[in-house]
Protein backbone atom coordinates (compact mmCIF):
# COMPACT_ATOMS: atom_id res chain seq x y z
CA UNK A 1 0.00 0.00 0.00
CA UNK A 2 1.16 3.25 -0.88
CA UNK A 3 0.70 5.19 2.24
CA UNK A 4 0.10 9.10 2.00
CA UNK A 5 1.42 12.10 4.68
CA UNK A 6 -1.41 13.24 6.01
CA UNK A 7 -2.51 16.99 4.17
CA UNK A 8 -2.76 19.48 7.57
CA UNK A 9 -5.45 20.74 4.81
CA UNK A 10 -7.92 18.16 6.09
CA UNK A 11 -7.01 18.34 9.40
CA UNK A 12 -9.70 20.17 12.01
CA UNK A 13 -7.79 22.29 13.87
CA UNK A 14 -10.26 22.65 15.94
CA UNK A 15 -10.26 18.96 17.08
CA UNK A 16 -6.76 19.14 18.05
CA UNK A 17 -7.45 22.06 20.19
CA UNK A 18 -9.96 20.35 22.03
CA UNK A 19 -8.25 17.19 22.52
CA UNK A 20 -5.26 19.08 23.81
CA UNK A 21 -7.52 21.07 26.23
CA UNK A 22 -9.26 17.92 27.41
CA UNK A 23 -5.31 16.56 27.95
CA UNK A 24 -4.97 19.22 30.81
CA UNK A 25 -8.23 17.86 32.75
CA UNK A 26 -7.14 13.87 32.52
CA UNK A 27 -3.98 14.56 33.98
CA UNK A 28 -5.18 16.26 36.96
CA UNK A 29 -8.06 13.08 38.19
CA UNK A 30 -5.28 10.46 37.06
CA UNK A 31 -2.56 11.84 39.04
CA UNK A 32 -3.93 11.10 42.83
CA UNK A 33 -4.25 7.16 42.24
CA UNK A 34 -0.90 7.33 40.73
CA UNK A 35 0.81 8.76 43.08
CA UNK A 36 -0.96 6.75 45.67
CA UNK A 37 -2.44 10.11 47.41
CA UNK A 38 -4.13 9.61 50.70
CA UNK A 39 -7.81 11.28 51.59
CA UNK A 40 -7.47 14.96 51.82
CA UNK A 41 -6.73 16.36 55.57
CA UNK A 42 -5.64 19.90 55.40
CA UNK A 43 -7.83 23.10 54.09
CA UNK A 44 -6.29 23.31 51.32
CA UNK A 45 -6.35 19.68 49.93
CA UNK A 46 -9.99 19.39 50.96
CA UNK A 47 -10.63 22.72 48.64
CA UNK A 48 -8.70 21.10 45.92
CA UNK A 49 -10.37 17.62 46.02
CA UNK A 50 -13.70 18.91 45.83
CA UNK A 51 -12.42 21.56 43.06
CA UNK A 52 -11.42 18.62 40.90
CA UNK A 53 -15.00 16.79 41.78
CA UNK A 54 -16.57 19.63 40.79
CA UNK A 55 -15.41 20.87 37.82
CA UNK A 56 -12.65 18.67 36.59
CA UNK A 57 -13.74 14.79 37.54
CA UNK A 58 -15.85 13.13 34.75
CA UNK A 59 -16.00 16.02 32.40
CA UNK A 60 -12.62 16.29 30.58
CA UNK A 61 -12.55 12.12 29.74
CA UNK A 62 -16.54 13.17 28.57
CA UNK A 63 -14.57 15.42 25.87
CA UNK A 64 -12.20 13.02 25.02
CA UNK A 65 -14.38 10.08 24.38
CA UNK A 66 -16.54 12.38 22.24
CA UNK A 67 -13.66 12.99 19.98
CA UNK A 68 -12.81 10.05 19.55
CA UNK A 69 -16.28 8.78 18.16
CA UNK A 70 -15.08 12.20 15.38
CA UNK A 71 -12.20 10.88 14.43
CA UNK A 72 -13.91 7.66 14.30
CA UNK A 73 -16.33 9.09 11.18
CA UNK A 74 -13.38 10.88 9.67
CA UNK A 75 -11.40 7.82 9.46
CA UNK A 76 -13.85 6.15 8.17
CA UNK A 77 -15.37 8.08 5.81
CA UNK A 78 -11.74 9.89 4.55
CA UNK A 79 -10.26 5.66 3.79
CA UNK A 80 -13.62 5.14 2.08
CA UNK A 81 -13.03 8.06 0.08
CA UNK A 82 -9.64 7.05 -1.15
CA UNK A 83 -11.17 3.37 -1.69
CA UNK A 84 -9.24 1.90 0.79
CA UNK A 85 -10.14 -1.15 2.89
CA UNK A 86 -12.11 1.18 5.82
CA UNK A 87 -13.29 -1.36 7.96
CA UNK A 88 -10.29 -3.84 8.11
CA UNK A 89 -8.06 -0.62 7.93
CA UNK A 90 -9.63 1.07 11.51
CA UNK A 91 -10.43 -2.74 12.98
CA UNK A 92 -6.55 -2.55 12.63
CA UNK A 93 -6.36 0.19 14.42
CA UNK A 94 -8.37 -0.51 16.92
CA UNK A 95 -6.45 -3.93 17.61
CA UNK A 96 -3.33 -1.87 17.86
CA UNK A 97 -4.91 0.50 20.62
CA UNK A 98 -6.29 -2.11 22.54
CA UNK A 99 -2.90 -3.43 23.00
CA UNK A 100 -0.88 -0.41 23.68
CA UNK A 101 -4.29 -0.22 26.61
CA UNK A 102 -3.91 -3.81 27.75
CA UNK A 103 0.17 -2.67 28.48
CA UNK A 104 -0.93 1.13 29.67
CA UNK A 105 -3.39 -1.05 32.23
CA UNK A 106 -0.56 -2.79 34.17
CA UNK A 107 0.74 1.12 35.08
CA UNK A 108 -2.83 2.96 34.81
CA UNK A 109 -5.65 0.44 35.91
CA UNK A 110 -7.81 3.47 35.51
CA UNK A 111 -6.34 4.21 31.72
CA UNK A 112 -9.28 4.43 28.83
CA UNK A 113 -7.16 3.38 25.26
CA UNK A 114 -8.92 -0.36 26.25
CA UNK A 115 -12.42 0.90 26.95
CA UNK A 116 -12.40 2.90 23.40
CA UNK A 117 -11.17 -0.19 21.73
CA UNK A 118 -13.59 -2.43 22.97
CA UNK A 119 -16.56 0.28 22.44
CA UNK A 120 -14.91 1.37 18.70
CA UNK A 121 -14.97 -2.98 18.02
CA UNK A 122 -19.04 -2.18 19.08
CA UNK A 123 -20.07 1.13 17.43
CA UNK A 124 -18.98 -0.33 13.98
CA UNK A 125 -21.64 -1.23 12.60
CA UNK A 126 -23.38 1.96 13.86
CA UNK A 127 -21.17 3.95 11.12
CA UNK A 128 -24.03 3.29 8.20
CA UNK A 129 -26.54 4.00 10.43
CA UNK A 130 -28.69 6.95 9.96
CA UNK A 131 -26.96 9.98 11.80
CA UNK A 132 -30.69 10.84 13.22
CA UNK A 133 -31.09 7.00 14.32
CA UNK A 134 -27.26 7.75 16.30
CA UNK A 135 -27.80 11.10 17.58
CA UNK A 136 -31.24 9.33 19.30
CA UNK A 137 -29.67 6.38 21.17
CA UNK A 138 -26.42 8.10 21.84
CA UNK A 139 -28.54 10.37 23.65
CA UNK A 140 -30.76 8.12 25.17
CA UNK A 141 -27.72 5.97 26.07
CA UNK A 142 -25.83 8.26 27.44
CA UNK A 143 -28.38 9.84 29.87
CA UNK A 144 -29.13 6.49 31.34
CA UNK A 145 -25.59 5.88 32.20
CA UNK A 146 -24.91 9.24 33.21
CA UNK A 147 -28.39 9.21 35.73
CA UNK A 148 -27.44 6.04 36.93
CA UNK A 149 -23.60 6.98 37.42
CA UNK A 150 -22.14 3.61 35.35
CA UNK A 151 -18.80 5.55 34.14
CA UNK A 152 -17.40 2.78 32.61
CA UNK A 153 -20.23 2.47 30.06
CA UNK A 154 -20.21 6.00 28.85
CA UNK A 155 -17.85 6.30 26.31
CA UNK A 156 -20.14 4.22 24.23
CA UNK A 157 -22.69 6.92 24.23
CA UNK A 158 -19.98 9.37 23.78
CA UNK A 159 -18.80 7.55 20.55
CA UNK A 160 -21.62 7.33 18.88
CA UNK A 161 -22.70 11.15 19.68
CA UNK A 162 -19.31 11.87 18.15
CA UNK A 163 -20.32 9.73 15.05
CA UNK A 164 -23.34 11.73 14.65
CA UNK A 165 -21.49 14.88 15.27
CA UNK A 166 -19.11 13.91 12.27
CA UNK A 167 -22.56 13.08 10.32
CA UNK A 168 -23.86 15.88 10.44
CA UNK A 169 -20.26 17.81 9.54
CA UNK A 170 -20.85 19.78 12.26
CA UNK A 171 -17.19 20.09 12.91
CA UNK A 172 -16.92 21.07 9.36
CA UNK A 173 -18.61 23.83 9.12
CA UNK A 174 -17.94 25.77 12.36
CA UNK A 175 -18.80 29.78 11.61
CA UNK A 176 -22.12 28.40 9.85
CA UNK A 177 -23.46 27.09 13.06
CA UNK A 178 -21.52 29.65 15.57
CA UNK A 179 -24.95 30.99 16.45
CA UNK A 180 -26.47 27.83 17.15
CA UNK A 181 -23.21 27.04 19.00
CA UNK A 182 -23.08 30.03 21.22
CA UNK A 183 -27.23 29.55 22.18
CA UNK A 184 -26.12 25.93 23.13
CA UNK A 185 -23.55 27.33 25.39
CA UNK A 186 -24.63 29.82 27.03
CA UNK A 187 -28.31 27.08 27.72
CA UNK A 188 -25.05 24.69 29.00
CA UNK A 189 -23.66 27.40 31.10
CA UNK A 190 -26.63 27.94 33.04
CA UNK A 191 -27.29 24.86 33.58
CA UNK A 192 -24.02 24.23 35.23
CA UNK A 193 -24.60 26.81 37.01
CA UNK A 194 -27.35 25.35 38.55
CA UNK A 195 -25.54 21.91 38.77
CA UNK A 196 -22.65 23.05 41.05
CA UNK A 197 -25.12 24.45 43.14
CA UNK A 198 -26.92 21.71 43.70
CA UNK A 199 -24.15 19.53 43.67
CA UNK A 200 -22.52 21.76 46.43
CA UNK A 201 -25.67 21.04 48.73
CA UNK A 202 -24.58 17.03 49.09
CA UNK A 203 -20.82 18.69 50.07
CA UNK A 204 -19.56 16.02 52.55
CA UNK A 205 -18.09 17.57 55.93
CA UNK A 206 -14.81 17.49 56.35
CA UNK A 207 -12.26 16.27 59.03
CA UNK A 208 -15.06 14.30 59.94
CA UNK A 209 -14.41 11.73 62.73
CA UNK A 210 -16.68 8.96 61.77
CA UNK A 211 -16.35 7.29 65.59
CA UNK A 212 -17.74 10.04 67.13
CA UNK A 213 -20.86 10.14 64.47
CA UNK A 214 -24.48 8.79 65.70
CA UNK A 215 -25.67 6.13 63.20
CA UNK A 216 -27.89 9.13 61.55
CA UNK A 217 -24.75 11.36 60.82
CA UNK A 218 -23.15 8.20 59.42
CA UNK A 219 -25.70 7.90 56.72
CA UNK A 220 -26.09 11.04 55.96
CA UNK A 221 -22.18 11.97 55.67
CA UNK A 222 -22.10 8.51 53.49
CA UNK A 223 -24.85 9.78 51.41
CA UNK A 224 -23.29 12.81 50.92
CA UNK A 225 -20.31 11.97 49.56
CA UNK A 226 -21.82 9.22 47.16
CA UNK A 227 -24.72 12.22 45.79
CA UNK A 228 -21.51 14.93 45.90
CA UNK A 229 -19.61 12.65 43.29
CA UNK A 230 -22.82 11.05 41.73
CA UNK A 231 -24.37 14.78 40.68
CA UNK A 232 -21.29 16.04 39.26
CA UNK A 233 -20.98 12.69 36.95
CA UNK A 234 -25.04 13.12 36.40
CA UNK A 235 -24.43 16.44 35.05
CA UNK A 236 -20.63 16.58 33.43
CA UNK A 237 -22.40 16.03 29.95
CA UNK A 238 -23.43 19.48 30.09
CA UNK A 239 -20.44 20.70 31.60
CA UNK A 240 -18.26 19.52 29.09
CA UNK A 241 -20.38 20.66 26.69
CA UNK A 242 -20.04 24.37 28.22
CA UNK A 243 -16.08 23.88 28.42
CA UNK A 244 -16.42 22.09 24.81
CA UNK A 245 -18.76 25.05 22.79
CA UNK A 246 -16.40 27.62 25.37
CA UNK A 247 -13.36 26.81 23.33
CA UNK A 248 -14.45 26.48 19.93
CA UNK A 249 -16.39 29.85 20.59
CA UNK A 250 -12.86 31.47 21.64
CA UNK A 251 -11.34 29.86 18.81
CA UNK A 252 -13.16 32.40 16.31
CA UNK A 253 -11.07 34.96 17.54
CA UNK A 254 -7.29 35.49 16.35
CA UNK A 255 -6.42 36.80 19.52
CA UNK A 256 -7.87 33.91 21.59
CA UNK A 257 -6.35 31.36 18.62
CA UNK A 258 -3.34 32.82 19.21
CA UNK A 259 -3.41 32.13 23.16
CA UNK A 260 -4.16 29.08 22.82
CA UNK A 261 -2.47 27.53 20.48
CA UNK A 262 0.00 25.27 22.30
CA UNK A 263 -2.91 23.02 22.95
CA UNK A 264 -3.03 22.69 18.78
CA UNK A 265 -0.06 20.72 18.93
CA UNK A 266 -0.66 19.20 22.20
CA UNK A 267 -3.94 17.70 20.87
CA UNK A 268 -2.38 16.37 17.83
CA UNK A 269 0.02 14.34 19.59
CA UNK A 270 -2.76 13.05 22.21
CA UNK A 271 -1.86 9.63 22.43
CA UNK A 272 1.64 10.05 22.93
CA UNK A 273 0.54 12.93 25.25
CA UNK A 274 -1.56 10.77 26.91
CA UNK A 275 0.71 7.75 27.70
CA UNK A 276 3.31 9.99 28.31
CA UNK A 277 1.58 11.51 31.22
CA UNK A 278 1.57 8.10 32.99
CA UNK A 279 5.54 7.58 32.43
CA UNK A 280 6.38 11.80 33.60
CA UNK A 281 4.54 10.62 36.61
CA UNK A 282 5.51 7.62 37.46
CA UNK A 283 8.94 8.50 36.67
CA UNK A 284 8.47 11.58 38.80
CA UNK A 285 7.61 9.57 41.61
CA UNK A 286 9.93 6.97 41.78
CA UNK A 287 13.07 9.00 40.89
CA UNK A 288 12.13 11.42 43.97
CA UNK A 289 10.28 9.06 46.33
CA UNK A 290 7.10 10.73 46.16
CA UNK A 291 4.84 7.83 45.70
CA UNK A 292 2.17 7.48 48.78
CA UNK A 293 4.42 11.11 50.34
CA UNK A 294 2.40 14.35 48.13
CA UNK A 295 -0.67 15.82 49.21
CA UNK A 296 -3.55 16.55 47.19
CA UNK A 297 -2.41 20.05 45.86
CA UNK A 298 1.04 19.32 45.84
CA UNK A 299 -0.09 16.83 42.88
CA UNK A 300 -1.04 20.25 41.18
CA UNK A 301 2.53 21.14 41.00
CA UNK A 302 3.82 17.98 39.45
CA UNK A 303 0.97 18.61 36.84
CA UNK A 304 1.74 21.94 36.08
CA UNK A 305 4.95 21.19 35.28
CA UNK A 306 4.36 18.01 33.13
CA UNK A 307 2.11 20.95 30.87
CA UNK A 308 5.01 22.65 30.41
CA UNK A 309 7.54 20.17 29.42
CA UNK A 310 4.97 18.20 27.44
CA UNK A 311 3.56 21.50 25.80
CA UNK A 312 7.00 22.80 24.38
CA UNK A 313 7.72 19.23 23.48
CA UNK A 314 4.83 18.56 21.00
CA UNK A 315 5.79 22.38 19.59
CA UNK A 316 9.29 20.94 19.14
CA UNK A 317 8.78 18.10 18.06
CA UNK A 318 6.11 18.80 15.21
CA UNK A 319 8.36 21.15 13.97
CA UNK A 320 10.54 18.82 12.60
CA UNK A 321 8.11 15.95 12.28
CA UNK A 322 4.20 15.52 10.65
CA UNK A 323 3.58 12.62 13.46
CA UNK A 324 4.02 12.23 17.45
CA UNK A 325 6.38 9.30 18.26
CA UNK A 326 3.48 6.84 19.49
CA UNK A 327 1.00 8.23 16.31
CA UNK A 328 3.98 7.45 13.85
CA UNK A 329 4.23 4.28 15.42
CA UNK A 330 -0.24 3.34 15.43
CA UNK A 331 -0.31 5.23 11.82
CA UNK A 332 2.51 2.52 10.56
CA UNK A 333 0.66 -0.87 12.33
CA UNK A 334 -3.28 0.71 11.00
CA UNK A 335 -1.63 0.67 7.14
CA UNK A 336 1.31 -1.63 7.47
CA UNK A 337 3.55 0.53 5.46
CA UNK A 338 5.93 2.76 7.05
CA UNK A 339 4.62 6.51 6.78
CA UNK A 340 7.58 9.55 6.29
CA UNK A 341 8.25 11.24 10.01
CA UNK A 342 10.23 13.60 9.20
CA UNK A 343 9.00 17.11 7.54
CA UNK A 344 10.10 17.77 4.27
CA UNK A 345 10.61 22.12 3.08
CA UNK A 346 6.95 21.48 0.73
CA UNK A 347 5.21 19.87 4.12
Amino acid sequence: MTLQPTDNNKRIDTLDYLRGFALLGIILVNIPALMWIAPPQFASDITYSRFLTLFIEGKFFIIFSFLFGIGFYLFLSRAMARNEKAYALFSRRLLILLVMGLIHFYFQPGEALTVYAIFGFLALPFYKVRKEFNLLIGLVLLALTAYFGIKIAMPFPLILLGLAAGQYHLFENIPIHRKKITLVTIVMFCVSIGSWLYQWQYVPDANVNIDQLSKTQLEEHITNIEQFGLIGLQFSPFVSLFYMGTIILCLQNSRFQRLLSPLKAYGRMALTNYLGQTALILIIGHSFQLIGQLRFIESLWICLGIYVFQLLCSKLWLSYFRFGPLEWLWRMGTYWAVPPLRKTKDF
